[in-house]
């Protein structure tokens, strides 16, 4: 996997756009391929197949507007290529499209609607009334069926305005089911929201209840996610984009620290199409794992680009679930991708300098839970050497492995590196020592003003890091079972522990098959030697089944690792010296992941001098 780039934000450009087809009724064979009709919920469901039309039609400029929420009237107009007078009686049949024609086509379909149901769901349950006009005709026409169906000409430049009032008037019982005005507008705003997001060189201006309340223009990425989220959601995020083979992502990861109680801001399109896929959720997780704090959830956007013969875009009658041919591959780039990012240490961006920071490993185990604390920094330093195993001689545990660490950890540091100039180098973003507060925190001085350091949080993230890459550097130890483990295993579970036999042996588990319907576990990770084996080959084989890789047997190693960290690392209440306190600032500046200790929890803040002239009144 190539390293993560901080690079442009803007996707491939989108296939072009299809020469216009007429609009035609679908065979029955084909119909029979289609998934289940379309659905319209709510008003925002309605936006939502209106903007998929829209942008088809190669749309530069779209205005919506909405009277009641939506449920009075959704009027959507474009600029796109228009519907010629022919189709335009056509255009409300079911089964009904212009985009696709045959099973080949609908098997690598690229455009946002296909299955041409959206307008007669549509029509079936509120007035729904079309205005057209297509690029070199005389002028437009208007189809309201409502009024007899008779086409009628009309007035409008080239493009398309689709106007639904009265919505579900004909079946009164689902209108009860909607919520007020303001929480359906709302829905609307965030189908429209993520339209524009996908398509930034596409201008969008909302009207509600004959006023404006949106109006993005045409403009880069950026600038877009800036117009829709706020500038916040730039600064609080790293930029992506990676290439894996056939798989581009692009986007933006969320800070930890900025994670949130809700999952709102939490956007991915495959192919310029808003998704909700477990196995991107799934990956995300597993990429914030080890810097989450608690059940915050981060927020991200993400744009991934792929053949469209890789990507399965008929599963749900919404067209919100895709189903990739290569799951597994996709969850292991989005996830190694969105780790590097969110790796690297991030002092020198939150100070405004640019420092000189190392790359992320390729690899990077992860971390679920928060660790039990109950076992003593000598039983797990037994349960480290342990670890190894008796194929490698069980080395003394290194320097940052033991108790003595806070002492120690000016030694680990060169001393030409401990002698800082009093001049603040600009390698070195986190400043230089100046002093501690109840010997827990360390005080620093840099060029943006004050830095106020969690010596524990932060020395704690460090041994952490140090125990994974030396764990890492050793293959995992097996432990054979003095009696196997066995248990009751569906025709599924078994199934799966045949298939990733080879998967399972290089996380150190080994499970066979004893009777139909029984498996049994004979050997398991080393450093996992008490736990309950049955139980850990359930929750690995179902990780295998649903995503194509487990990490599940790294998160309860890590979480061992976890602990010993946290009990080794420098306490609260310990005296440090200057150049203990820098050579720990030059630790984390080294370190990944060291914004936060190993429970999520920020190691370190900055406050400029803005902030503290602010204090004092200074300037005014």
């Amino acid at each position: 996997m190539p390293a993560v780039t901080a690079s442009a934000l803007a996707l491939p450009p989108l296939p072009a756009a299809a020469p216009r087809r007429p609009i035609l009724e679908l065979p029955d064979a084909l119909i029979s391929q289609i998934a289940a009709g379309e659905v319209v919920e709510r008003p925002a469901s309605v936006v939502r197949e209106l903007l998929d039309n829209a942008l088809d039609a190669g749309a530069r400029r779209i205005e919506v507007r909405l009277a009641a929420g939506g449920v009075r009237l959704i009027s959507v107009a474009d600029d796109g290529c228009g519907i010629p007078q022919d189709d335009l009686p056509r255009a409300l049949l079911r089964h009904a499209t212009s985009k696709i024609a045959s099973l080949e086509e609908l098997q690598a379909v690229e455009t946002m609607g296909f299955r041409g149901e959206a307008l007669a769901a549509i029509a079936s349950v509120a007035e729904v009334e079309l205005t057209a006009r297509a690029a070199g005709s005389a002028h437009a026409w208007r189809l309201a069926p409502a009024e007899g169906g008779a086409l009628q000409p009309a007035a409008r430049a080239a493009g398309t305005t689709v106007q639904v009032r009265e919505l579900f008037f004909k079946v009164p019982a689902r209108r009860r089911f909607l919520k007020s005005a303001a929480t359906e507008q709302a829905h609307c705003m965030e189908a429209v929201r993520r339209h524009a997001l996908a398509r930034p060189a596409v201008a969008f201006t909302v009207w509600a209840d004959g006023r404006v309340i949106a109006n993005w223009p045409a403009a880069e990425l950026q600038q877009r996610i800036a117009d829709v989220l706020g500038q916040h959601f730039l600064d609080e995020s790293l930029p992506l984009d990676v290439h894996a083979g056939p798989l581009h992502i692009t986007g933006r990861v969320g800070l930890p620290s900025a994670a949130r109680a809700r999952g709102d801001r939490q956007f991915a399109w495959v192919n310029g199409r808003f998704v909700r896929s477990a196995a991107i959720q799934h990956a995300m997780r597993a990429a914030y794992a080890d810097v989450l704090h608690g059940q915050r959830q981060p927020a991200w956007l993400l744009r991934l680009r792929l053949d469209s013969a890789l990507v399965d875009a008929n599963v749900h009658p919404a067209k919100t679930e895709v189903r990739f041919r290569d799951s597994a591959a996709v969850h292991q780039a989005l996830q190694s991708a969105a780790e590097r990012a969110l790796a690297a240490p991030r002092a020198g961006q939150a100070t405004g300098e640019n420092a000189t920071l190392p790359a992320a490993r390729a690899h990077t185990a992860l971390h679920y839970p928060r660790p039990q604390r109950g076992a003593s920094p000598a039983a797990a330093v037994a349960e480290l050497r342990a670890l190894w195993g008796s194929e490698h001689a069980a080395p003394e545990p290194p320097a940052s492995f033991t108790a003595a660490a806070a002492s120690a950890i000016a030694n680990e540091t060169p001393a030409q590196e401990r002698a800082l100039p009093q001049a603040h180098q600009p390698h070195q973003p986190l400043g230089r020592a100046v002093g501690q507060i109840h010997d827990a925190f360390i005080l620093a001085e840099n060029q943006a003003g004050l830095v106020i350091v969690d010596m524990h949080a932060a020395h704690e993230r460090i041994v952490y890091e140090r125990l994974k890459a030396q764990y890492e550097q050793r293959r995992i130890a097996s432990q054979t079972l003095l009696i196997p483990a066995g248990f009751a295993a569906s025709d599924a579970e078994a199934a799966c522990a045949e298939e990733h036999a080879e998967a399972l042996e290089r996380l150190g588990l080994h499970i066979s098959q004893t009777a139909p319907g029984r498996l049994a576990v004979r050997a398991v990770p080393a450093l996992l030697g008490g736990c309950d084996a049955s139980a850990l080959a359930r929750a690995v084989l179902a990780e295998l089944a649903a995503h194509g890789e487990s990490r599940h047997i790294e998160r309860q190693q890590n979480e061992l690792l976890s602990t010993l960290a946290c009990h080794t690392a420098v306490r609260a209440g310990k005296r440090l010296t200057l150049p203990e306190m820098d050579a720990l600032l030059r630790q984390m500046e080294a370190c990944e992941r060291a914004d936060q200790c190993n429970h999520g929890r920020p190691t370190w803040r900055q406050v400029t001098l803005k902030e503290l002239d602010g204090l004092f009144w200074r300037g005014r």
